[in-house]
């Protein structure tokens, strides 16, 4: 594992501990990496919950409760589908913080067009405004693409754990 993510994950997780929070994952293109990083933490059981993982439009549907037709209207991976599965995670879990990805990962764009290293990141904490952020990371190779979109989603964590804004801007494409 990349020792920058494991390092960010540990700070994640002892953030939480300091607040007494608990976290869960809602992951597309990172199929479950992300709450895989956070669970190589010792100590991560108290505080994290686990993750959804909706790889496909119907299993964010089903088990994050977005809506189809905001999935229709959007595409899946949009700022706005982020953050409603990172509601929608916490909805359905009992965590405190939920982290939510959506992206392009490639070989190839998306059903929606989206380009290869388009992804699309939420942070959302009971009782606050949730964060989001969208990134093109450019076709940089899967791996590195995913790499960085766990860095992105620990740091946006990390921001909503210390309750640093409300939202953050959306990068340039």
């Amino acid at each position: 594992m990349n020792a920058k993510l494991a390092a960010l994950a540990k700070q994640v997780i002892e953030a939480a501990r300091l607040q007494n929070l608990s976290l869960v994952t809602a992951e597309s293109c990172t199929a479950g990496k992300l709450s895989n990083v956070l669970s190589e933490v010792p100590g991560a059981g108290e505080h994290l919950h686990g993750g959804f993982v909706t790889y496909t439009k119907e299993a964010k549907t089903a088990l994050l409760g977005i809506s189809s037709e905001l999935l229709r209207q959007h595409g899946a991976v949009c700022p706005e589908v982020a953050i409603a599965m990172a509601e929608g995670a916490l909805r359905r879990s009992p965590a405190d913080v939920a982290l939510a990805i959506t992206g392009v990962a490639g070989p190839k764009p998306d059903e929606d067009h989206n380009p290869v290293g388009y992804v699309c990141i939420a942070a959302a904490r009971e009782g606050c405004a949730s964060r989001h952020t969208d990134r093109h990371y450019g076709p940089v190779g899967r791996a590195k693409i995913l790499d960085k979109a766990m860095m992105d989603a620990l740091t946006e964590a990390l921001q909503v754990i210390q309750g640093r804004g409300t939202e953050t801007p959306k990068a340039a494409l």
